[in-house]
């Protein structure tokens, strides 16, 4: 696979910046509309929007640092401080000192929360398959194509590097 151009050494292209505009917002009300369906379809296991992302990232990397998980929840670390400290109570998380820093607290996912991860990703799958009943195999890759190739673009605009694998596009829970 040969490397594309980075967007300083391509040259832009005429297009309609009205369908890109709308390509835009289409994207923005597809995300939106299921992150609605995700919820509706997790609202009786009690979990909320947020719980469920925490739970997701620990899921891929358990024992993040709560500063990390800040980050990549573009949270403030009081506010997940204060998700955390819920999550706690109810059983699906705890927190432990960092060995090697004893400022840093990490996050795990208890025997609860892992549970809890499992009855999500089976509430998720079902929506999943049925938001992507009606689209073939094909248009999906192509899709799924095009959006990795949006992210990279954006990622190399933002000054960002790239994800190591694209492992975290697969086993997102939402």
């Amino acid at each position: 696979m040969s490397k594309r151009p980075t967007p300083a050494e391509s040259k832009p292209t005429a297009r309609d910046l009205n369908t890109g505009l709308r390509f835009g917002f289409l994207i923005h009300d597809v995300s939106r509309l299921r992150r609605v369906a995700v919820d509706r379809a997790l609202k009786p296991l009690g979990i909320t929007r947020a719980q469920w992302w925490v739970l997701a990232f620990l899921s891929r990397r358990d024992g993040m640092t709560q500063t990390a998980l800040a980050a990549d929840l573009d949270l403030t670390k009081v506010a997940v401080g204060g998700l955390l400290d819920r999550m706690e109570n109810a059983g699906f998380v705890e927190r432990r000192t960092d060995q090697s820093d004893g400022r840093a607290r990490r996050v795990y996912l208890t025997r609860a929360g892992a549970k809890m991860v499992s009855a999500i990703r089976q509430s998720v799958e079902t929506v999943e398959l049925q938001i992507l009943s009606p689209i073939s195999e094909a248009a999906l890759e192509q899709a799924s194509e095009t959006l990795r190739t949006l992210k990279e673009t954006l990622l190399e605009i933002l000054g960002a590097e790239a994800e190591e694998s694209e492992s975290s596009d697969i086993e997102t829970l939402s």
